[in-house]
């Protein structure tokens, strides 16, 4: 019997261990985009609901169809790309955030409660990472 055992528990061990792990590739087309946006790029924007901050629009290369199922991560630099802080980010009492859309990244500035637009007034290395999916 305690052969009838061993052997059972031997084979369970087995099968049990002998799982198929599934690795999912990354996507291959992955790309980083540097722009530079001075203080005279900024202008006041109104959003939707009345809401106030400085927006600087950034032309880059999205397709619609990345927008929709590609991601996008967007970091700034103000000693020349030494040190990159990503967003959405306060610094220097500015809270800076961004969307996108098929062929634009667009940066927004305004008080880290969201009551008063704020210009920036020093000029910001934006690195822009395009994050291919398989989606």
């Amino acid at each position: 019997m305690k052969k009838i055992i061993t052997i059972l528990s031997c084979v369970i061990l087995l099968a049990a261990s002998s799982c198929t792990k599934q690795y999912v590739s990354p996507g291959t087309t992955n790309q980083t985009v540097y722009a530079n946006v001075a203080t005279t790029d900024w202008s006041l924007y109104t959003d939707n609901n009345g809401s106030k901050s400085y927006s600087a629009p950034i032309n880059v290369n999205i397709s619609n169809n990345f927008a929709q199922i590609g991601g996008i991560i967007v970091a700034i630099s103000y000693d020349g790309g030494n040190t990159y802080e990503q967003l959405p980010e306060v610094y220097a009492n500015v809270s800076y955030s961004y969307t996108y859309n098929a062929g634009n990244v667009t940066l927004y500035a305004q008080s880290p409660d969201g009551t008063t637009p704020v210009q920036p007034t020093l000029p910001i290395k934006v690195k822009i990472i395009l994050v291919d999916s398989n989606g």
